[in-house]
C-alpha cells in the first residue's frame, strides 16, 4: 500500500480508534502465529477457516549443498504454526489464564494487526491474502452483556461509515450460512457500492460460550459457581479503503471525503513571470497557514504547468483545489474548485478560511447524501422469484423482500443468479407475505444481493 492510500487507512485507524477507546476498550496485541491445534478446538471455526489457513511447518534455512539450490530449509516445527487468519483461539487461550473470578470481567481488548487468508481470486483492498485490520474481543458475566457489546459495536461501525466514510450502509443480522464460523449470531453493515453490488463494511459477533468452552475460560460467579464467559468479537479491514475508492470515485480518480482525504486543500499558483511567482506564492503560503488544522499543500513545483497539477491533484481525490493568479490577486479573490462537482467558483478572500472549512464540511454532507440517494434508488421490492431474477439479470441492485427462512431457497439464490442474504435488516417490522425466493408463506424481511 502506498504511503497516500495508507494515508487514507490511518485517516480510518484514527477515527475508529477513538471511538473504540470511548466505549471502554483498551488495545493489546497477541502473537502471529497460532498452533495448529488451537484451531481444531472450536470445529465450526476450524471448517470455516482451514482452508484460508498458511502453515509454518519448518523453521530456519540454511545454504544447500545442491548446486541447484541456493537454500534450503532446515528443522521441522514440533507443532506446525498457523499465520493469523483471525485471532479468536490465540487470544481466547489468553483469557483461559486472565479470567478467574467475576471481578475479571467483562474483558474488553481490541488490536490492530495484519492477518492473512490464502485467498485463490484476490482483489485490491477487497480480497488479499494479507491485510490490515482491527479485531476486538470482549468476554462478559451474562448473555445479555454480551449481546448489547456486539450490538453497539456494530453502532460503532456504521457511525464510522456514516460519518466518516460517507457510506450509507444497512445494519442486520446475518443469515446461518453467512455467519461467522463459531459464532451465534452476526450482525453486518452493507453498502452499495456503483456497479450496485454490496461490500460487507464491519462485522460484529456474538459467539455464545462456543470459544469459552473450546478454551475453557470460566469464572467463578457472584454466589460461587463457575460459569463460562459470554462472548464477542468484531473487525474491519482495509476493505474500507476499497469501499471508498467503489463508492466515491470517477473515471478522473479518486473522491475521498474529506475526513479521509490525507491532504484536504491544494493550492495551485498560477504566473508567468518570476515577479508574479513570488507574489503569487507568497499569497498562497498565508492562505495555508490561516487554515490552521487541516492539511494544505501549496505546490509551488516549477518544472509542472497548472494542468499538470490540477491533473494530479484530482487523481489523488483531494476535496478542494485553490488556484490563484496575478488576476486573482486583483480582484482579491481565488477559484476554488470541488472535487465531487464540476465546476469552478471565484471566492473573496475576505473570510477565506472559515469559507473552505464550511465547504468541506458541505462535501463531507453531499457525498453521503449522494450516496444513500444512490442505495435508495437502486433498491427494488422483490415480491416473488420473478422479480427477484429480472432484478439480477438486469442492473442488478438491492432486492427488499421476504424470506421463509430455508437454507435451500437460500443456495438457489446464489445458484441461480450469483447473489446472496446479504441480512435481514434492523428495524424491518415482521410481515406476512410470500418468500420473495420460492413463493412459499414467509415474514422475514430480508436484503438480497450480488456481493465482493
Amino acid at each position: 500500500i502506498k504511503p497516500h492510500g495508507y494515508a487514507v487507512w490511518e485517516a480510518i485507524q484514527r477515527a475508529l480508534d477513538a471511538k473504540i477507546k470511548e466505549t471502554g476498550h483498551q488495545n493489546a496485541y497477541f502473537p502471529l502465529f497460532i498452533p495448529k491445534s488451537f484451531l481444531a478446538r472450536e470445529a465450526k471455526h476450524v471448517e470455516g477457516f482451514a482452508l484460508e489457513c498458511a502453515v509454518v511447518t519448518h523453521a530456519g534455512l540454511k545454504r544447500s549443498d545442491d548446486p541447484k539450490k541456493i537454500l534450503e530449509v532446515t528443522s521441522p516445527l514440533e507443532e506446525e504454526l498457523v499465520i493469523r487468519p483471525t485471532s479468536e483461539t490465540i487470544i481466547n487461550d489468553a483469557f483461559s489464564r486472565w479470567v478467574q473470578s467475576w471481578r475479571d470481567l467483562p474483558v474488553l481488548v481490541n488490536q490492530w494487526a495484519n492477518v492473512v487468508r490464502w485467498e485463490m481470486r484476490t482483489r485490491l483492498f477487497l480480497r488479499t491474502t494479507e491485510f490490515l485490520w482491527q479485531e476486538g474481543h470482549t468476554a462478559h458475566e451474562t448473555a445479555e452483556e454480551a449481546e448489547a457489546e456486539a450490538r453497539k459495536m456494530l453502532d460503532v461501525y456504521r457511525d464510522l461509515a456514516e460519518n466518516h466514510l460517507a457510506l450509507s450502509a444497512v445494519a442486520g443480522e446475518k443469515s446461518a450460512k453467512e455467519r461467522f464460523a463459531g459464532a451465534d449470531r452476526t450482525y453486518t453493515i452493507e453498502a452499495m457500492m456503483q456497479d450496485r453490488k454490496a461490500l460487507q463494511a464491519g462485522t460484529s459477533h456474538n459467539l455464545g460460550q462456543n470459544f469459552a468452552k473450546a478454551f475453557n475460560i470460566q469464572f467463578q460467579d457472584r454466589e460461587g459457581t463457575l460459569r463460562h464467559v459470554w462472548q464477542t468479537s468484531w473487525g474491519v479491514s482495509t476493505r474500507l479503503v476499497g469501499a471508498v475508492v467503489m463508492a466515491h470515485s470517477d473515471d478522473r480518480g479518486l473522491v475521498l471525503p474529506p475526513r479521509l482525504a490525507p491532504i484536504h486543500v491544494a493550492i495551485v499558483p498560477i504566473y508567468k513571470s518570476d515577479e508574479e511567482r513570488a507574489r503569487v506564492v507568497e499569497t498562497a503560503r498565508k492562505i495555508a497557514a490561516s487554515l490552521a488544522g487541516l492539511a494544505v499543500k501549496v505546490d509551488d513545483r516549477e518544472h509542472l504547468k497548472p494542468g499538470a497539477k490540477y491533473y494530479e491533484w484530482e487523481k489523488k481525490g483531494v476535496p478542494v483545489r485553490v488556484e490563484i493568479g496575478p488576476r486573482d490577486l486583483a480582484k482579491n479573490e481565488v477559484v476554488v474548485v470541488r472535487r465531487d462537482k464540476a465546476g469552478k467558483t471565484p471566492l473573496s478572500m475576505e473570510g477565506l478560511p472559515d469559507r473552505l472549512r464550511a465547504l468541506l464540511d458541505q462535501i463531507q454532507s453531499d457525498l453521503l447524501a449522494a450516496q444513500r440517494a444512490f442505495r435508495e434508488a437502486n433498491t427494488h421490492a422483490a415480491g416473488d422469484p420473478a422479480a427477484v431474477k429480472a432484478l439480477f439479470d438486469g442492473a442488478g441492485g438491492f432486492a427488499d423482500g421476504l424470506w421463509c427462512g430455508s437454507g435451500e431457497c437460500e443456495a438457489k439464490l446464489n445458484a441461480d443468479t450469483g447473489a446472496t442474504i446479504r441480512c435481514m435488516p434492523f428495524g424491518a417490522e415482521p410481515r406476512k407475505g410470500s418468500c420473495a425466493l420460492c413463493g412459499k408463506p414467509a415474514q422475514t424481511p430480508a436484503i438480497f444481493a450480488r456481493a465482493y
